[in-house]
């Protein structure tokens, strides 16, 4: 479907159930709660759900908006609300994104999927997905265009929908970023967004603890097939040993992707629950999403990741590399 059709699905309906996957990013709040803050300037009823609260980071977004993360109290919600409701799940490429209490929230009908990952798979009974634009956020802006929503949409909204923006494009560095990615930006500045406002919340509100994680992950720093790819991690240890988390971790990728001559830059993350975290960023022709996706996992282009169980980190580079070895390959023909 298009966001014509997406914006009629949603005209329908007063209710609504929002979701994003599991460990939101900043296009995955932005857009999550971009959305239901203009659903709830429509007179629309809105409830995020999200499997644990909002990181710090990203907290300020959910201002004024009710978001859930006991899955019953949703369910209740649902419930009342009998057949004049949706589910939306944003910035998501399949049902297992969406955690552990997804099939209970893919119950809810219709549910809508909007996205723009490449390997998304069209789990949603509707499903709006274009992988040629550079966030989610961006997609969610043209849908209030759509509901007539965006002339009038609120600072807050738009706040949401700029860090959605800013932060799925690299502060639209990457290679998604499009002439309507800066129209889009403009228009959300119309608004009243001040970008060092968001620039001084997301890249200059470092703690002490965040530097010196900072300094023991780029001590892991390796570099492959002939500095073309480089290779960082961070242990459970780190985090401890710094008081830090892993949202903490989520700038640090750039710096070996920021690398002369580096094309696909690999972090890995050993989480809690025994499994490695592979996130990888690319540049030009290297095609990560392909990488990811032999692992069970999927993305971008030039920006994926995937989980692996049962392995350390150095098991899992070492099951990396000959597939990126084989990436750059293609690239090149």
């Amino acid at each position: 479907m298009n966001r014509k059709a997406a914006r009629q699905a949603i005209e329908a309906v007063e209710n609504f159930v929002l979701a994003t996957h599991v460990r939101p990013d900043g296009d995955a709040l932005g857009s999550l709660f971009g959305l239901a803050k203009i659903l709830t300037k429509l007179g629309k009823q809105a409830v995020c759900y999200l499997e644990e609260p909002p990181p710090e980071l990203h907290a300020l977004l959910a201002a004024g908006l009710r978001w859930e993360t006991e899955i019953g109290r949703v369910r209740a919600f649902a419930e009342a609300c009998g057949q004049n409701i949706m589910g939306i799940c944003l910035d998501c490429g399949d049902l297992a994104r969406l955690g552990e209490n997804g099939p209970l929230l893919r119950e809810i009908k219709p549910f809508l999927v909007i996205d723009h990952h490449q390997s998304n798979d069209g789990f949603g009974d509707l499903h709006w997905i274009e992988p040629h634009r550079s966030s989610t956020g961006e997609m969610v802006y043209d849908l209030a265009v759509e509901l007539n929503a965006a002339e009038d949409m609120s600072l807050e909204a738009a706040e949401c929908l700029y860090t959605a923006l800013v932060t799925d494009t690299g502060s639209f560095q990457y290679d998604c970023t499009s002439a309507h990615t800066f129209a889009v930006a403009g228009r959300l500045l119309n608004r009243g967004v001040r970008p060092a406002v968001i620039s001084q919340r997301l890249y200059n509100n470092a703690s002490f603890g965040s530097l010196q994680l900072m300094q023991l992950v780029l001590s892991t720093l390796q570099t492959f097939f002939d500095d073309q790819v480089a290779v960082i991690q961070v242990s459970r240890k780190m985090l401890e040993t710094t008081g830090t988390d892993y949202e903490d971790c989520d700038n640090l990728i750039n710096f070996p992707r920021s690398i002369r001559g580096v094309r696909a830059a690999v972090f890995l993350k050993e989480r809690k629950d025994g499994e490695v975290s592979v996130s990888i960023r690319a540049k030009g022709d290297c095609d990560v999403a392909w990488v990811t996706a032999q692992f069970g996992g999927g993305g971008h282009k030039n920006a994926a990741g995937c989980r692996m169980a049962d392995c350390s980190m150095e098991q899992v580079r070492d099951m990396l590399l000959p597939v990126l070895e084989k990436a750059l390959a293609q690239g090149k023909q």
